[in-house]
């Protein structure tokens, strides 16, 4: 064998190695759905619950809205860890609710799937949101996508940054953060403010921190909550109801 073939095969299974080592990090590191989570997951009388390849959706079975709810997850975790709270909306707001699934779990990947989802779905009117880096992506392809069927962005623990930013625009927004996340970089939330419009909604989560936007267990960096999951799944779902409620009107 030549020593430039030799060279080539090793260079090759060092890329493989490397390449399977990186994907096997990922997914240590990816958070996974808590039991609740997953158990939200199981359809009823009252929402059917599908996975596709591009998101997992909660359909209502009765007095179904027009508007629909796009979600991009936090970074590395699962987007099924979100399913408590998306399935109160579609049982008892009537949304339907699209977790998108995105590459290795990384909205930052993809940003623009939403585009597919609404093609596919042939949805109409909608709302785009995101937790953590997701609600970064979610306010860039909002601003990205200006659209008379765009009806409202929200944050979960997140902010726009310069290349989303949504100071000039007349849509609802809604921004929601819990007083105990240790892993939300407060100086850049408070800094990102001048990239949300004036008529911001801005909720706090008492007790609540990052995780708990999720229900997908403790993460690294945070901070202890002093409500459970439960709590914080149910006043997240609350206070998205609410602001829902105002542009359904």
């Amino acid at each position: 064998m030549k020593r430039t073939t030799k060279i080539g095969l090793v260079s090759i299974l060092v890329l493989i190695t490397l390449t399977l080592g990186g994907l096997l990090t990922l997914n240590l590191l990816t958070y996974s759905p808590s039991p609740q989570a997953e158990s939200a997951l199981k359809s009823d009388a009252t929402v059917n619950v599908k996975t596709t390849s591009n998101a997992t959706v909660f359909t209502p079975t009765k007095h179904k809205q027009k508007i629909s709810v796009l979600f991009y997850q936090g970074a590395l975790v699962k987007e099924d860890s979100y399913s408590i709270w998306a399935k109160k909306l579609a049982v008892e707001g009537g949304y339907t609710v699209y977790l998108i699934h995105q590459p290795f779990h990384l909205a930052v990947l993809k940003s623009e799937i939403a585009t597919d989802i609404i093609q596919e779905n042939s949805i109409k009117e909608y709302v785009i949101g995101g937790h953590s880096l997701g609600g970064v992506m979610a306010s860039r392809f909002a601003e990205s996508h200006p659209s008379t069927n765009l009806k409202g962005v929200f944050f979960l623990a997140s902010y726009p940054d310069e290349k989303g930013s949504l100071a000039k625009t007349t849509l609802p927004v809604l921004s929601i953060t819990a007083d105990h996340d240790g892993v939300l970089n407060w100086d850049r939330y408070k800094e990102a403010k001048k990239d949300l419009p004036p008529t911001t909604t801005y909720q706090t989560i008492t007790g609540g921190n990052h995780a708990g936007f999720g229900s997908y267990g403790p993460q690294k960096g945070d901070t202890s909550a002093l409500i459970s999951n439960n709590e914080q799944q149910t006043m997240i779902s609350d206070l998205l109801l609410d602001w829902l409620d105002t542009i359904t009107k």
